[in-house]
């Protein structure tokens, strides 16, 4: 293994490399002797990675600018008891991911820019740093795509962020508003409360 990758590094960008005093060249090299692979045009895998691994650093380095989204976004918070089988991520409409990894699959949803922009924040894992959207926003989104994300977690996901202590109803308003499922909240609050 070279001397500027430690067993704590799992995924690696070009720019990474090069700021470590790596060439081209001493990378292709490490491709070739098996300490990396390539997993896109820029980034690669330490195949001496001796940390957590998680689904959510996998997707993100196949995905750099994907927002965690949907059901991953509710299990992450929660709000769930459902397994999804895949991890979702959202990217905009005109966005491109070249490869997907092998495992673990993915769902990728792709939102207009005005859904894909709005509730982004910075959470981590045990295996580092993710793009997540908000409670309020991946509770939203749950809501506006009930009809495929399935009635009774939605239901489920409702009525769990209503129970917690540091829901922000306003917010979560606010996002039913400017996403278009106003209606929709105010019919799933009635029954819900």
């Amino acid at each position: 293994m070279s001397a500027e990758i430690t067993p704590n590094d799992h995924f690696l960008t070009v720019d990474e490399l090069s700021k470590r005093g790596l060439s081209h060249y001493k990378i292709n090299k490490l491709v070739a002797s098996g300490v990396l692979v390539k997993v896109s045009r820029s980034m690669y895998e330490n195949t001496a990675y001796s940390g957590d691994e998680s689904d959510f650093s996998i997707v993100s380095a196949f995905a750099p600018k994907c927002v965690f989204c949907m059901m991953s976004a509710a299990r992450y918070y929660g709000l769930t008891t459902y397994l999804p089988d895949a991890v979702d991520v959202a990217i905009e409409r005109s966005m491109k991911i070249s490869t997907l990894p092998d495992w673990p699959a993915v769902n990728i949803w792709y939102f207009p820019h005005k859904r894909y922009s709005s509730g982004i924040t910075a959470a981590s894992d045990n295996s580092g740093d993710l793009r997540i959207y908000d409670i309020e926003k991946t509770v939203v989104d749950i809501l506006y795509y009930r009809n495929k994300v399935g009635i009774d977690e939605t239901k489920e996901i409702l009525k769990n962020y209503l129970a917690r202590e540091d829901r922000d109803l306003i917010c979560l308003h606010r996002y039913a508003d400017e996403l278009g499922c106003r209606k929709i909240l105010g019919t799933y609050l009635e029954v819900l409360i």
